[in-house]
């Protein structure tokens, strides 16, 4: 101990938070000090804010031609999904707004590291702009829900294809309340096929949750981070204010049946027992108590509030990047024995450079205990 901090953590002006000592704390606590203007610089490095480039040529791996997409995915096999949902987000926001939100984040992050290095990651298209929800968005206008299974099975089959295109780094950046059937996904995938490679879904908010901390707890919000609430408004605010019109945000609160301390908000923020997700029936649905499809205070929006998130995540995506391709460069995976049950003799030509001579495909490969049907 020194100076009544415990080793290996960093102290801040809050008496109540402190980051590990270590990049990614360090991090956080270069972002939780700076002023707005350090803030705004550190954005301009990876070009925020700037409209969602969807649309543009050669920025997603569907929007590239394929020689430039196997040259790019030979100097970095990394590809970043970005998840949303179509969801009702209240009068006065999109409701592509999740997917909007990841997809803004990622790109914002292939900028910065094709500017540094000349060898961005890849950018997939979400798989489906239409996500699996909780039980309590039932039956509200506005949101489109997919079967859960199906929503997985489509997630299942799109690593597949990605991993034998020697995309064998898949990182899912998940804005959207179903991140349970996210880590299924990449469960039952690892089950199904056994392969070697870096599988893993992010919940982007809750990784940065510090910065969406309450004035309360010395942060800027006056409210947690709920749904289409005051952080989600203010995000909108900044990443695409043209699709955002405040007149018709509203605040509003949901019904709960139990005294608070129970179930935790969207960030976890608090600590609590139980996160929102592991529990329906103890508070009313989204259509009987929150029909406007805000949960939170929208009208409090504001574009500065989200400068510190967004800092905040676009520099944990590239630590997050750079920690993978040092460890495993290029063409290199974690060994096969020690992540799967299969014998390294056995995937060696499945792992050999797509279309080389000797390269069989992931598609050939025998599942291990189950049926070969795909």
């Amino acid at each position: 101990m020194t100076n009544n901090i415990p080793e290996g953590l960093l102290a801040t002006s809050q008496p109540d938070l402190f980051f590990e000592d270590d990049a990614i704390g360090r991090m956080k606590k270069e972002i939780w000090e700076a002023s707005e203007a350090e803030v705004d610089k550190m954005l301009a490095e990876y070009g925020m804010p700037a409209p969602v480039e969807w649309g543009s040529p050669r920025v997603y791996l569907q929007m590239m031609p394929r020689h430039q997409l196997i040259a790019e995915r030979r100097k970095n096999d990394i590809v970043f999904i970005p998840i949303g949902c179509t969801e009702n987000h209240g009068l006065h926001l999109p409701s592509a707004t999740d997917t909007l939100f990841v997809s803004q984040i990622l790109e914002g992050v292939r900028r910065f590291i094709g500017k540094r290095d000349g060898a961005p990651p890849a950018l997939s298209l979400p798989p489906l702009n239409y996500g699996a929800h909780p039980f309590h968005h039932m039956g509200m206008p506005g949101t489109a829900i997919v079967r859960e299974d199906i929503v997985r099975e489509v997630l299942i089959d799109m690593m597949l294809g990605l991993w034998n295109d020697g995309f064998r780094k898949i990182i899912m950046i998940n804005n959207h309340g179903h991140l349970w059937m996210l880590e299924a996904a990449i469960q039952q995938f690892q089950k199904r096929y056994q392969l070697p490679g870096i599988f893993r879904v992010l919940d982007w908010h809750r990784a940065v949750r510090e910065m969406f901390r309450e004035k309360k707890f010395g942060g800027e919000y006056g409210t947690t981070f709920v749904h289409a609430c005051e952080a989600e408004t203010s995000l909108g605010l900044y990443l695409f204010p043209d699709m955002v019109e405040m007149e018709y945000a509203v605040n509003t609160k949901g019904k709960g049946y139990l005294p608070d301390g129970h179930f935790d908000k969207s960030v976890d923020p608090y600590r609590r027992p139980s996160r929102w997700s592991e529990g329906e029936g103890h508070f009313a649905i989204e259509i009987a108590a929150t029909p406007e499809g805000v949960v939170g205070n929208a009208a409090d929006g504001e574009a500065r509030k989200a400068k510190k998130p967004l800092a905040a995540i676009l520099r944990y995506l590239t630590i997050l990047h750079d920690d993978i391709l040092k460890v495993f460069p290029a063409g290199t995976v974690p060994p096969t024995e020690e992540v799967t049950l299969r014998s390294a003799e056995e995937m060696e030509p499945y792992l050999r450079e797509p279309q080389s001579e000797g390269w069989k495909s992931v598609y050939a490969l025998p599942r291990i205990g189950q049926s070969n049907i795909y």
